[in-house]
């Protein structure tokens, strides 16, 4: 199975962060060296994708900015003897990685964000969606390597699950299981944020989607969903029966919100070789303040 194409929806102000995010795309704010978005580009690059479709907005210009060469900085990194971070801003995505943003206009939920990439995956074409705010660190195989191994022995779309305490589980889209294999779940039915006692599982989906074009005959704009949007579970739902869900190996960071980001930081960091002892060692100090 190729998969060459990626949608990220990029167009939400994350007001969760103000004033930062003021100016600053929330996707470009960074975990320890990377702007979020680039975690997200680099993890579906490494299932061989070469086209970054941005769902954006038209105040979101620094995303696009910062995928686009800069040969000055470049040079310039070389003339001084650091090539390690020469390489670290060329290619970004690979050799053939060609992006493209599209202006959602009006925000209208996520089945709506998805929709505008349409026009760009062809017919009977799988590719994936990427929610960047959920940063997944696996050290081995990334969690879209995993998906798409999924797919390809089931031949279905592929739903990325985790496991959701009760009292967060009303903010999520939750799946109803027919019947489960291990880490697959094939389903019956998925509800978008139910109250926690109308929850038919624990199993959310989280940031990250493997579909086929044939999704988007499932979006219907003319009808919103939940909260009054576009919801993509609503899509999922009229052809569950082509889906199945996978509770993926690694750890989630919810970067949407300002514990989960601060999370993401310590965790990637204490991955980082270069900072790991220095930061166990603060922790340390500080452990019982």
């Amino acid at each position: 199975m190729k998969i060459k194409k990626a949608v990220f929806p990029v167009a939400g102000f994350g007001t969760r962060f103000l004033p930062a995010t003021k100016s600053t795309p929330k996707e470009m704010m960074p975990v320890v060296d990377k702007p979020l978005i680039q975690y997200a580009v680099e993890e579906a690059s490494k299932i061989g994708v070469e086209e970054f479709i941005f769902i954006t907005h038209h105040a979101k210009g620094s995303i696009e900015n910062h995928f686009q060469e800069n040969s000055d900085l470049y040079n310039m990194l070389l003339n001084q003897g650091k090539d390690d971070l020469a390489n670290s801003v060329k290619n970004i995505g690979g050799p053939n990685a060609k992006f493209i943003s599209v202006d959602q206009g009006e925000p209208k939920g996520l089945g709506h964000a998805i929709g505008c990439a349409e026009k760009y995956i062809a017919e009977d074409e799988f590719f994936v969606v990427i929610l960047a705010d959920d940063l997944i660190y696996c050290k081995e195989r990334n969690v879209l390597e995993q998906m798409k191994e999924q797919a390809e022995k089931y031949g279905k779309q592929i739903l990325a699950l985790e496991q959701i305490p009760e009292e967060d589980i009303s903010k999520f889209g939750v799946v109803d299981p027919e019947s489960s294999e291990g880490s697959i779940s094939h389903l019956k039915g998925i509800v978008e944020k139910p109250l926690a006692e109308d929850a038919p599982s624990n199993l959310a989906v989280v940031g990250r989607y493997l579909f086929n074009k044939s999704i988007f005959a499932h979006i219907d704009n003319n009808n919103a969903g939940k909260n009054g949007e576009i919801q993509i579970t609503d899509a999922i739902l009229s052809n569950i029966n082509d889906f199945i869900g996978f509770e993926f190996e690694g750890d989630r960071f919810d970067c949407g919100s300002k514990v989960g980001y601060l999370k993401a930081n310590i965790a990637l960091g204490l991955a980082n070789e270069e900072l790991s002892l220095r930061l166990k060692k603060y922790i340390e100090e500080i452990k019982d303040l």
